[in-house]
């Protein structure tokens, strides 16, 4: 009788250790699978919000845009830099232009050979937005040049969190356009 009650306790003791096994085993799995799918989950978060790409006129309309840079530089000698700049400003449609060239960087408000400011139509600002309309909008970005000439463009407007702003004309016929209408408003 004692050898039975005995063999029945060791019995009791290994299936709890079975079940506590079993148990154990259970949870780190349920773990590892949370820990892997959260890991997947949030991939696919970053891949998708990291190659998200907005369009000009569908994304961002025209009364959405707040302000425009196109920057142009030249780090050879001797340096230039020239800026188309449109904005909007107390319900106002702004052009703004300026050259800076010199011997040296940087180049500062002294070295400024050419500006213009104008006050824009809507009909101006429209021909400014049709340029820009089915162009793209990716996420900014580190930009750094080893010398020669670089282009920046960023896009600004309502709603803009600081992420979408980096922009690419839709073709080359729309940035050459866009060029076209700055030097027609640089003769104001």
């Amino acid at each position: 009788m004692l050898l039975s009650l005995k063999l029945k306790n060791k019995a009791k003791n290994v299936l709890i250790c079975i079940v506590f096994k079993n148990k154990f085993k259970a949870i780190m799995i349920c773990a590892i699978t949370t820990f892997i799918l959260v890991g997947i989950v949030l991939s696919l978060i970053f891949c998708i919000e990291g190659n998200r790409k907005m369009i000009v006129g569908k994304d961002v309309k025209i009364a959405d845009i707040t302000e425009f840079y196109y920057t142009s530089s030249s780090s050879s000698y001797p340096p230039s830099f020239y800026r188309y700049h449109f904005s909007v400003d107390d319900e106002k449609y702004i052009y703004h232009y300026e050259k800076r060239e010199g011997k040296a960087w940087p180049l500062s408000e002294e070295h400024i050979t050419d500006s213009v400011t104008v006050e824009l139509s809507s009909e101006d600002w429209r021909a400014f937005f049709d340029c820009l309309n089915g162009g793209i909008l990716t996420k900014r970005s580190e930009n750094i040049n080893s010398g020669g000439e670089s282009k920046d463009l960023f896009l600004y407007w309502k709603g803009d969190r600081s992420k979408y702003q980096e922009f690419s004309f839709e073709s080359y016929e729309k940035e050459k356009a866009f060029e076209e209408l700055c030097n027609s408003l640089n003769d104001y």
